[in-house]
C-alpha cells in the first residue's frame, strides 16, 4: 500500500489498517499525546476502518503491549511525553531524580527520570525543586543508557504548585493477618490509612514510607500502597528522619560531591595579609565542632581616636575552597544553610570543609576574611578594611568559659589572655552597646528552650540557657562585620545579595493594636520604628503576659529574607545589612565573600560574571530553604516533645493560651513549652463566640472568656508523636467581664461545646 510522510514527519496511509509493530513504534517514538485518533490520522485509517482501529488497539492492550485509555495510549511501561512527576532523590552526582505522579504498578516498579536543565524555563532549574516538589515535564527515552543506567531524561517545563505535603506516614505491622496501617507524620492529616499485605513493599514495622492512595473506582475507600521505604527513626534514634523527607532537606553528599573532597589544597600563605601575630579568639557554644568567626579588639594607638578602638573580626575563608561551578558550590546552594535538629545536624557543607579545612582550630592557621573596623570611644565606626589573611587562633572559648573571664573569673585558658584579649574585647563591646542603644533596635526577649536528649534519643530535660553578656557581644560584633560588608559592596558597585527585614504589614499592624487594646497598650499611628515597639514591650513587662506581648509583637513583624533589593533591616533598624560571618553554615555568606573578592581583587574564588545574572534566583531559593529549615526544626522539636509526654495521657498540666481560632483553643505548656490543641466541640456545657479582635472565645449563654494569655489547667487526652501532636481538655473555667460579646453576635457562627453529663 502507498505510504507518504506528513509535515510532522510520521509514516501516513492511503488507507487501511497499521500493523501492530508499527502502531507500537509510532507511539514509542510520539512527543505528545497519543490517542486512537492521533493515531488513525497517522496512518490515514478512514471510515470502518476506525472500528476495526479501535479493536486493533483494544487487543494490544489486553496482550500487554499498550496502556493507558482509549483517548490516551502509550507503550505498556512507558511514560508519556508531557507528564506531572516527583522529584525523589539525586543521583551519586547529585542531579535531580523524579519519578511519573501517576503510575499503573500492574506496569512494574515507576521508572527513574534524570532531570536536565531546562533551556526554556530557567525558573524551574535545579535551584528552583527540592525532594518533594512536582514539576510538569518533558519527557524522552534515550537512544542508550548513560552511564548511571537511566534511560529516560526530564526537561521541566513548570512546576506546580505544593499544595499539600508529599504522602509519609510510619508503617505498623499486622502481625497476624499481614499488611498494617500507616499512621500520619502531618498533624492536618490525623489518621490512618489501611495497607493490603500485597502492598506493604519492603516496609517494616515501623519503618517511615512514602506512600500513595489509589482507588479501585469512584467510590472505593481508600487503601495505602507503600512506594519506597525510608527508614525506621526510632532504630536510628532520629526522629528528625521524619522532617528532612517531609521537607525534601538533602542529608546524604553524593559520592561526586565527596570526590572533589580529595582535591583541595589550603592556600599560600604568601599570597594573603599576615594575622598570625594577633590573639584572635573564637567563642562559641560549649559543644560546637566548628568555629567560623574570630574577635580581637585593641585600643586605638591614634591620639586623634582618644578611647577608641581596632576591632578585627576573622572569618573562614570558605570561598578558596568552595569555587563557583562545581559540585560542591551546587550542592551548597541546593541546601542553602545548615540545619540544626536537636538529635542531629544536616550541615550545608561536608564535615571534612566545616570540621577541619575552615574550622577556625585553636593555635592551627587556617586562612581567612577578616575585616579591620575603627570605632570611636560612643562605639561609632569611624572607618574600616577588608584583608584576606592567614590566622592562628590563640584560644577556643565557650560563652560560659568567656563570660567567666569578663567577669573577674578566668580560667587556667583565659588567664593568659586578660590584657592582650578578653579586656579590650568587653571594654569594646561596653562601647558598642552604647551605639546600640542610639539606633534602637527592635528589643524582643523571648527566651529559646534547649531539648537535651538521652543516650537512647528521647528528651531528657528542657532547659532555658541562660543569656549571656558573651553572647551579645560576639551577636553585636557580627552585626558590624555584616554592615561593614554590605557598605563596603555598595560603595565598589558589585552586586550583592542583602539580608532585608521590612516594616510589618498594615493588616498585622491592625491585628496587633487589637491585641495591644485589650491590655490598655497603644502604638502610635502613623509610621513605625522599632523603638515604638520597644517602648510597648517596655510598658508590658510588668504585667503577667509579658512574655505573649513579646510573641505577638514578634508575629506582627515581616519576615527576613535574602534579596538583591536593598530595603533595609526594620529589627535591627539598619540602612544595609549583607550576612557576612557564616559562610560554613550559610550560602548567602558564601556569596558575600565571593562579592568581595571580586570587588577587591583579592585573587581566585570571587563572583563569577555567570554568577551576577543569578543572584536574585539565589536569593529566592535560600530564603525558601531557611524557611524549609525552620519549620523541620520546629516540627521535630514538636514530635520529641510529644514522644516525651506520650506516657502522661490523663496528666494534668499549666498551661497558657497561645492562640485562638473559631475551632478551638491553642495551649503551651508551663514546664515543657509544647503546644497542643483545646477543640471548642470539646468544651463543656455552652456556645462559643469567636471575639476576633479580642482574641478570646465567648460562651454566649454564661459569658465565660477564654482569652489569649489566660492561664489555664488542662488534660492530656492524646498524644501523636509522629505528628508532635498534642490534645488536651479544658479543665479551668472561663472568666466573666473582661471580654464580652457586642450587640450583633446573635446570628454568628458560633462553635458548640459538649453538653453537660446530666
Amino acid at each position: 500500500m502507498a505510504r507518504k510522510r506528513s509535515a510532522q514527519g510520521e509514516v501516513k496511509r492511503d488507507g487501511g489498517l497499521p500493523t501492530k509493530a508499527e502502531i507500537l513504534k509510532f507511539v514509542e517514538g510520539a512527543q505528545e499525546k497519543v490517542g486512537k485518533r492521533e493515531i488513525a490520522r497517522a496512518f490515514g485509517v478512514k471510515g470502518s476502518d476506525r472500528i476495526e482501529l479501535k479493536r486493533l488497539l483494544s487487543e494490544m492492550t489486553d496482550e500487554g503491549a499498550l496502556a493507558g485509555r482509549r483517548n490516551e495510549v502509550r507503550a505498556k511501561g512507558a511514560v508519556p511525553p508531557v507528564s506531572v512527576v516527583e522529584v525523589v532523590g539525586r543521583d551519586e552526582d547529585g542531579d535531580l531524580v523524579a519519578e511519573p505522579v501517576v503510575w499503573d504498578h500492574a506496569e512494574g516498579a515507576r521508572p527513574k527520570i534524570m532531570l536536565v536543565k531546562s533551556r526554556r524555563f530557567a525558573d524551574v532549574g535545579e535551584l528552583a525543586l527540592a525532594i518533594g516538589d512536582r514539576v510538569l515535564a518533558r519527557v524522552r527515552r534515550l537512544d542508550e543508557r548513560d552511564v548511571q543506567g537511566f534511560e529516560l531524561e526530564g526537561e521541566p517545563i513548570k512546576k506546580l504548585p505544593r499544595e499539600k505535603r508529599r504522602l509519609l506516614g510510619i508503617f505498623r505491622a499486622d502481625k497476624k493477618r499481614g499488611g498494617g496501617l500507616i499512621a500520619p507524620v502531618d498533624r492536618k492529616e490525623l489518621r490512618d490509612w489501611p495497607v493490603a499485605p500485597t502492598d506493604t513493599g519492603e516496609a517494616r514495622d515501623g519503618d517511615l514510607v512514602r506512600f500513595d492512595l489509589p482507588r479501585e473506582h469512584r467510590y472505593g475507600v481508600p487503601q495505602a500502597r507503600v512506594i519506597e521505604t525510608l527508614g525506621n527513626p526510632q532504630d536510628q534514634r532520629r526522629i528528625s528522619l521524619i522532617a528532612v523527607h517531609a521537607h525534601g532537606i538533602p542529608d546524604d553528599f553524593p559520592e561526586g560531591v565527596l570526590a572533589e573532597l580529595e582535591r583541595l589544597e589550603p592556600p599560600r600563605a604568601a599570597n594573603r595579609s599576615d594575622l598570625r601575630h594577633l590573639p584572635l579568639v573564637t567563642i562559641d557554644p560549649a559543644d560546637a565542632r566548628d568555629h567560623d568567626d574570630a574577635v580581637h579588639a585593641e585600643p586605638d594607638p591614634d591620639p586623634s581616636n582618644r578611647g577608641g578602638f581596632i576591632v578585627t573580626v576573622a572569618i573562614a575563608d570558605v570561598a578558596h575552597y568552595v569555587r563557583p561551578g562545581t559540585r560542591l558550590d551546587r550542592e551548597a546552594q541546593i541546601r542553602g544553610n545548615s540545619v540544626y535538629f536537636p538529635d542531629r545536624v544536616v550541615p550545608m557543607l561536608p564535615e571534612r570543609i566545616s570540621n577541619d579545612l575552615c574550622s577556625l582550630r585553636e593555635h592551627q592557621e587556617r586562612p581567612c576574611l577578616a575585616v579591620r573596623m575603627v570605632l570611636d570611644r560612643r562605639g561609632e565606626k569611624l572607618s574600616h578594611r577588608f584583608e584576606r589573611a592567614t590566622m592562628r587562633s590563640a584560644a577556643k572559648l565557650s560563652y560560659e568559659e568567656a563570660q567567666s573571664a569578663f567577669d573577674g573569673t578566668p580560667s587556667e585558658k583565659c588567664r593568659p589572655l586578660m590584657g592582650t584579649a578578653l579586656e579590650p574585647l568587653w571594654a569594646a563591646y561596653r562601647a558598642l552597646v552604647t551605639a546600640r542603644a542610639r539606633r534602637e533596635p527592635l528589643d524582643l526577649d523571648l527566651p529559646e528552650r534547649k531539648i537535651v536528649l538521652d543516650s537512647q534519643g528521647r528528651v531528657d530535660r528542657i532547659v532555658v540557657p541562660e543569656r549571656l553578656e558573651a553572647h551579645r557581644l560576639i551577636e553585636e560584633f557580627m552585626i558590624q562585620a555584616n554592615v561593614a560588608a554590605a557598605e563596603t559592596l555598595e560603595q565598589r558597585r558589585t552586586a550583592l545579595v542583602y539580608r532585608a527585614h521590612g516594616q510589618p504589614s498594615k493588616e498585622k499592624l491592625t491585628a496587633l493594636r487589637d491585641f495591644l487594646d485589650s491590655l490598655q497598650l497603644r502604638l502610635p499611628a502613623g509610621e513605625l520604628k522599632p523603638a515604638h515597639f520597644n517602648r510597648v514591650l517596655a510598658q508590658a513587662k510588668s504585667l503577667p503576659t509579658a512574655d505573649l506581648v513579646n510573641e505577638v509583637v514578634l508575629r506582627s513583624q515581616a519576615q527576613a529574607e535574602y534579596t538583591t533589593e536593598n530595603y533595609g533591616h526594620f529589627g535591627l533598624n539598619l540602612r544595609r545589612y549583607a550576612h557576612f560571618t557564616s559562610p560554613i553554615r550559610r550560602y548567602a555568606d558564601l556569596v558575600v565573600h565571593r562579592a568581595l573578592v571580586r570587588a577587591l581583587r583579592f585573587g581566585p574564588g570571587g563572583l563569577t560574571d555567570e554568577e551576577v545574572p543569578q543572584l536574585a534566583d539565589v536569593a529566592r531559593s535560600i530564603s525558601e530553604a531557611e524557611r524549609r529549615a525552620m519549620a523541620a526544626e520546629r516540627e521535630t522539636i514538636d514530635r520529641l516533645i510529644a514522644a516525651h509526654l506520650a506516657d502522661r495521657v490523663g496528666a494534668e498540666f499549666q498551661g497558657r493560651i497561645s492562640g485562638v481560632t473559631r475551632s478551638g483553643l491553642f495551649v503551651r505548656l508551663k514546664d515543657t513549652g509544647a503546644d497542643g490543641f483545646v477543640p471548642a466541640s470539646s468544651m463543656i456545657g455552652d456556645f462559643y463566640h469567636h471575639v476576633e479582635a479580642a482574641h478570646a472565645l465567648v460562651g454566649s449563654r454564661s459569658g465565660e472568656a477564654f482569652r489569649l494569655g489566660d492561664h489555664v489547667l488542662v488534660r492530656l487526652v492524646e498524644a501523636i508523636p509522629t505528628a508532635g501532636a498534642l490534645r488536651f481538655e479544658m479543665l479551668s473555667k472561663g472568666k466573666r467581664g473582661h471580654v464580652s460579646l457586642d450587640k450583633g453576635w446573635r446570628g454568628r457562627r458560633t462553635v458548640r461545646g459538649r453538653r453537660r453529663a446530666g
